[in-house]
């Protein structure tokens, strides 16, 4: 689903900038500790029809915290702590975990803000949108890494406007942002994830916590 893959799209923050890569990855990464705003993601199959349509708002901190909260007729909350991700669907009253893998720090957003990931894990190409912005395409130097076959970043005056990716049964994802807020200051439990009385829980939630297996 394309929502877990958004789960590989949001860790490690504030990487120095390099000189040699594009001008907008620069200006975006440059002394970069927190980031919130908006989105709006289209997902289409592998026949271009539209086959989702969501939105929500999006926060990452460094290091390795992010959120992801879904609205709308099918709400959903993904969180990284820094240790785990939590998946929780309030409709299905079901809640994942798992731990934080060394795959996310390699997924397209995190070698946005991370310039040495990007260099390390993708080819890298960059040209102008014609508008004063960048587009720059992603391809992982090794198949599959990251958990899709492409992206492309579109940034301009040092925002991030758009990201495209295409998982591995070549399904397409748009995601497009708005009113990004640069480093605020955020709650302490922003990050943080209890899962609700009552909810089937499946995964490692933690040494000498239960797990609930879905009946």
């Amino acid at each position: 689903m394309s929502r877990v893959l958004l789960v590989s799209l949001a860790v490690f923050l504030a990487a120095p900038a390099q000189a040699e890569l594009p001008s907008s990855l620069q200006s975006f990464s440059q002394g970069l500790k927190t980031l919130q705003g908006q989105f709006e993601q289209q997902v289409y199959d592998t026949d271009g029809q539209l086959k989702e349509q969501t939105q929500g708002t999006v926060a990452l901190a460094a290091p390795r915290q992010f959120r992801w909260d879904y609205v709308g007729e099918f709400p959903q909350t993904i969180i990284a702590d820094g240790d785990r991700v939590w998946i929780y669907d309030p409709e299905l009253e079901q809640v994942s975990v798992r731990p934080q893998s060394h795959e996310e720090q390699s997924s397209p957003l995190a070698a946005l803000i991370d310039p040495g990931v990007l260099e390390q894990h993708y080819f890298v190409s960059a040209v102008p949108d014609g508008t004063g912005g960048e587009e720059i395409e992603l391809s992982p130097k090794q198949e599959g890494e990251g958990g899709f076959s492409k992206a492309r970043l579109r940034l301009k005056e040092g925002a991030l406007l758009e990201m495209e990716f295409s998982d591995q049964l070549q399904q397409r994802s748009l995601i497009r942002f708005s009113g990004w807020k640069r480093n605020q200051a955020f709650s302490t439990d922003l990050f943080q994830f209890t899962p609700p009385d009552g909810v089937d829980v499946i995964g490692d939630i933690g040494e000498g916590a239960e797990v609930y297996p879905i009946n």
